[in-house]
């Protein structure tokens, strides 16, 4: 499947892999051209992939970037709150299980002919964000981790590991992500010697980013339009800096 934009030809795919268990579903998107790109890992929020991140990996190809949406539950969107946190609450207590979903999905990446497998980056809402932390924690090699509401934090001293500057954006009304837990996260990404930034979003609750859906969700979620753009902007912003492509789109 192709579809044409004004910038560029972007064209996409679904990738099916083993992880955790499962039979996981990606959402592969290549810009135009035949060449190596930065790459981005992409994560979604704890309901699982969606055409949220699908679209968000289609504007990201459009930029220039290889782009991977990756899936958390086997091809499911668990839509019904209940079930998403019985999933999603152990997972989050468990950084191998989260390290092992997190890798799988780079292993597709990587093996893309498209991606230099030097310029990578994770970006994550949610548990996906959680994920591309816990990869970081694990030693990962990656350019930079952007994350929304995601300030999880890890096992103790292993955010030393993490080999890039990392960015989490939050939503000052986020009862999941506490100003105590904000204060937790960045005590850990402080004391690790990370190259750390953190953006508070006045009057946003989690999964501001996020358009509403028509099911229920848990307590405290909420769209914040204005923020969600501001947070997209911050996101491309951290790309821009970290893994560039302007050289290869002959900027």
């Amino acid at each position: 499947m192709a579809a044409t934009t004004a910038k560029t030809v972007v064209t996409t795919r679904t990738v099916e892999y083993p992880a955790d268990g499962l039979t996981m579903v990606g959402y592969l998107a290549l810009p135009a051209g035949v060449d190596p790109r930065p790459a981005v890992l992409l994560g979604p929020e704890g309901m699982g992939l969606s055409d949220v991140e699908r679209r968000r990996a289609d504007a990201l190809a459009e930029l220039g970037y290889v782009t991977l949406a990756f899936d958390l539950h086997g091809g499911r969107y668990l839509g019904d709150p209940e079930e998403m946190l019985a999933r999603c609450l152990p997972l989050l207590a468990d950084p191998d299980r989260m390290r092992g979903i997190g890798h799988a999905a780079l292993d597709v990446l990587r093996a893309e002919p498209r991606t230099d497998p030097d310029r990578i980056a994770a970006v994550g809402y949610g548990t996906g964000g959680a994920i591309g932390l816990e990869l970081g924690r694990d030693g990962v090699d990656l350019r930079a981790i952007g994350t929304v509401n995601a300030t999880t934090t890890g096992r103790p001293g292993e955010a030393a590991n993490i080999r890039c500057p990392v960015w989490a954006g939050v939503g000052s009304e986020d009862p999941i992500m506490s100003p105590e837990q904000r204060k937790v996260f960045v005590d850990e990404m402080q004391a690790a010697g990370v190259d750390w930034r953190l953006t508070v979003y006045g009057g946003a609750l989690h999964a501001f980013h996020h358009p509403t859906v028509d099911h229920a969700t848990v307590p405290g979620i909420g769209h914040h339009p204005r923020h969600a753009q501001r947070a997209w902007r911050d996101v491309v912003d951290l790309l821009a800096e970290c893994v560039p492509v302007a050289d290869e789109l002959g900027a």
